[in-house]
């Protein structure tokens, strides 16, 4: 499995809300094996912006605690896999459990 995972960050682990992170952490997988991880700051947030900045970097899939159903909408309009309602850990933690199924996901956090 080939991937380009995008997890919003905020002092080196998962931020609760996708729009207010300081960083996201890119991670490559290739062969289900971490090859990389990168982190990208983004621009100031705008309601809309992420979804089309992050889909520029060859993501696939969004790693996020709380996110808003339009950002979800607009990823998946890019064919961008979303999975919502992870835990606070960070980025290389997270995708470990993602490839191996194990990644625990609860409710969104987002209500808007």
């Amino acid at each position: 499995m080939n991937k380009k995972i995008a997890i919003p960050t905020e002092n080196g682990i998962l931020c609760s809300h996708f729009g207010h992170c300081q960083q996201f952490s890119i991670v490559e997988v290739v062969n289900n094996q971490i090859q990389s991880i990168i982190e990208l700051t983004p621009p100031e947030h705008q309601p809309g912006l992420y979804p089309k900045w992050i889909a520029q970097h060859g993501v696939t899939d969004v790693i996020a605690g709380g996110i808003g159903q339009q950002a979800i909408n607009l990823f998946n309009q890019q064919n961008i896999n979303v999975f919502v309602g992870a835990p606070i850990k960070d980025p290389k933690e997270l995708v470990i459990d993602f490839l191996d199924n194990k990644l625990s996901l609860g409710a969104n956090y987002c209500d808007h």
